[in-house]
């Protein structure tokens, strides 16, 4: 238990790190194309984010290949991102892109991606070994948000990685109010499926690592739904079985500045309506004022929330035995 923790913790000092790393020249590059799986793939999903009003669109994809047509015409930077550098399904794609001609960069600590990144020469950032890959959160996103600025695609985030890192220094120690508002979700969702709403383009991608993080962490069922797309469907899936989703199920609804008003509102409506259905046990606002802070405050508070939960249940939260099972199946295949 205590050792996920202080990985949760480590957040702080690798974002310094990455704000201290030399960024390598890419070249110029107006789209990117993230590649990668769970937290490290999660990497391309917060730096989409980042990039968002610079103007730079980060195409995301999470599978094996080939190519999409789009990239084959626009040729974008496509970035592979494996902690471990051996994720299958990012090792088939970025050979994929590289035989096509597309330019590659990776963040990684190694393996055959490491290994690649040395054959031919790519551009890389090689960032610490030893932690979880869910837990290299800071590691895998800064990484990218650097590669980014060294394709010529957002401005120097330097100073908005040291923001973000004090914040999440902040944040997970205890006694914050970050850790008491966990405390008081973890509590409320124990025995429970978490379900996470966000409605932005920093609140939608944050509620994707909290149900991640309670799947790996806590090893229970969640998911994460965004609005205001689930007002024109999951909103009429409290109806029929209210006793059953009321003993069963939470929601916890992240937000932030850059939510448009009317999902705000929206937020208040569906609340309305469905709170007979569900219990929504959790208000998270984000903290600080450049993008990428604001995105570490609410990954912050929902690691530990997965910590907490994970305790409760008193599982530990750092093997994830499915997931090798299943690496080894399919190398026995």
């Amino acid at each position: 238990m205590s050792d996920m923790l202080a990985q949760i913790r480590s957040l702080g000092d690798q974002l310094r790190w990455c704000a201290e790393v030399d960024a390598p020249y890419v070249g110029t590059y107006p789209e990117v194309l993230c590649v990668g799986m769970g937290g490290s793939g999660i990497a391309g999903d917060y730096a989409g984010s980042v990039a968002g009003p610079s103007g730079t669109r980060v195409a995301v994809h999470k599978g094996y290949g080939p190519i999409p047509p789009w990239a084959i015409r626009v040729r974008p930077l496509v970035i592979a991102c494996s902690y471990s550098g051996n994720t299958e399904e990012t090792l088939d794609f970025v050979t994929s892109a590289w035989e096509s001609g597309l330019a590659v960069a990776t963040v990684t600590t190694g393996g055959t991606l490491g290994e690649l990144t040395k054959q031919h020469n790519w551009r890389t950032i090689t960032v610490p070994s030893g932690l979880q890959p869910r837990a290299a959160v800071g590691y895998m996103v800064g990484s990218v948000v650097r590669l980014l600025e060294g394709s010529h695609a957002i401005e120097d985030q330097r100073l908005n990685l040291v923001e973000a890192a004090d914040l999440a220094d902040e944040m997970t120690a205890e006694g914050s109010s970050a850790w008491a508002a966990a405390e008081t979700i973890a509590e409320a969702m124990a025995g429970k499926i978490p379900i996470v709403y966000g409605g932005g383009p920093v609140s939608a991608v944050a509620s994707q690592r909290w149900k991640t993080q309670m799947n790996e962490n806590a090893k229970i069922p969640a998911w994460y739904s965004q609005l205001p797309e689930l007002d024109h469907n999951e909103v009429t899936g409290w109806e029929t079985i209210p006793e059953t989703t009321r003993e069963h199920l939470a929601i916890v609804v992240l937000r932030d500045e850059a939510d448009h008003h009317r999902v705000t509102r929206r937020i208040t409506l569906t609340r309305q309506l469905t709170e007979d259905a569900v219990g929504w046990v959790g208000d998270v606002v984000s903290k600080g004022g450049s993008r990428l802070a604001r995105l570490v405050s609410l990954t912050a508070t929902g690691d530990l929330v997965s910590w907490m939960l994970a305790g409760r249940l008193d599982v530990d939260p750092v093997p994830v035995a499915a997931i090798e099972k299943l690496k080894k199946l399919l190398v026995e295949d």
